[in-house]
């Protein structure tokens, strides 16, 4: 059944847009959180930790460990005669400037002009390791003798790229950047980034709110929101020993009988069970007060996990639709990718294109190729269309 994200949601359906776009990490922290504030959840195995899936770690040690394949595919797509700059981006695991690397592997297949592509693989080499771009533009056109509005087209394209926040020319403008990827009215992150850091850093949440007046609970929230933001994003990418900075959320590898095996990062995510206890006691109990929290919280437990779930199948079938539309590029390398449309993908899988956008959202797929945001299967158009 089609998805109503593109009316007015509802708190159901809002919930689950937040539970769907979170990367592996944020939903273990979340189920974490779950665990410790909802009494009603048990697990099969109290003692159990959330690692990651066995099945799925000793898939991507093989991927990691396959070095041949990367060969394989840079040597086919060179004996195509391919002399494009973007057509071998994207072996991220292995390239020694990996961070201008990623970066680049998502212009593949973009429209933009030849010019404008040109300035883009010009500024991702002038990251440096935490991502930013510290040389002046206006001399970096200079120098590609280009005009400045080709330089400026060429930054905003690169600032919409992953991760959220490279190619910031400071701290600030690196974490307004973020701030703009985030759903909702944040014009007072932004104020507090741009003017109130020193506040921030001191907790100073009552001065924040008597020099904006805005409530303290609304300064706290916002202030949290910048705390989650990371202020050098490209850490991680520019040593080979932090190169795990990427947890993929999907594999991508053979499987049996030559066909594509998709696989979705569980997380290691326990088995999240509502006690049979707090089940019973909300029936047997006469006490009113006791019957609504505990009817409270076993709808919210239950509402977790059907969201967990909801995402998990949702995540899968991007993947396997992905996987279907760029099967060539998947078996045969970067030069025979081809154009997908998040619409597209909506019609095939009968859900709105906003479900489509908030499930590949900051997710990653790792194949032999590589490791690749999802989105960047998507064409840009269609990713950053309103």
């Amino acid at each position: 059944m089609s998805a109503t994200y593109e009316q007015t949601p509802s708190p159901q359906e809002t919930q689950f847009a937040g539970v769907l776009q979170m990367g592996v990490q944020e939903l273990r922290d979340y189920v974490e959180t779950a665990l410790q504030e909802n009494p009603v959840f048990e697990l099969s195995d109290p003692g159990e930790e959330m690692l990651e899936d066995p099945n799925f770690a000793r898939k991507r040690e093989w991927l990691e460990a396959g070095d041949w394949q990367d060969s394989y595919y840079q040597g086919q797509d060179e004996e195509d005669g391919s002399r494009d700059p973007l057509s071998r981006m994207g072996y991220y695991l292995s390239d020694e400037n990996d961070l201008s690397r990623f970066v680049l592997s998502q212009f593949i297949g973009t429209k933009l002009e030849p010019e404008v592509l040109q300035a883009v693989e010009l500024l991702c080499d002038r990251l440096d390791d935490d991502g930013f771009l510290s040389e002046d533009p206006a001399e970096l056109a200079a120098s590609l003798g280009v005009s400045d509005a080709v330089i400026s087209r060429a930054l905003t394209e690169l600032q919409a790229a992953d991760p959220a926040g490279v190619g910031a020319r400071d701290r600030t403008e690196c974490l307004s950047l973020q701030i703009e990827r985030h759903a909702g009215d944040h014009r007072l992150a932004r104020m507090i980034v741009e003017q109130f850091m020193d506040e921030l850093a001191e907790n100073g949440y009552g001065a924040i709110s008597r020099k904006t007046g805005a409530s303290e609970a609304l300064v706290r929230e916002e202030c949290d929101l910048i705390r989650s933001l990371n202020p050098r994003p490209g850490t991680g990418f520019s040593r080979r020993e932090n190169l795990s900075y990427v947890t993929p959320d999907v594999l991508v590898l053979p499987g049996e009988d030559e066909e594509l095996e998709v696989q979705v990062n569980g997380g290691g995510l326990p088995p999240l069970d509502l006690s049979v206890y707090y089940s019973n006691l909300l029936l047997e109990t006469p006490d009113e007060e006791v019957r609504l929290y505990l009817s409270e919280k076993l709808n919210q437990a239950r509402s977790i996990v059907e969201n967990i779930n909801r995402r998990q199948a949702l995540l899968e079938r991007c993947a396997k639709k992905i996987v279907a539309e760029q099967e060539e590029f998947f078996r045969k390398g970067h030069g025979y990718l081809r154009p997908l449309e998040l619409q597209q993908a909506a019609d095939a899988l009968g859900v709105s294109k906003e479900w489509i956008r908030c499930a590949v959202k900051d997710k990653y797929l790792q194949c032999p190729q590589g490791i690749y945001p999802m989105s960047w299967f998507f064409t840009r158009e269609s990713m950053s269309d309103e």
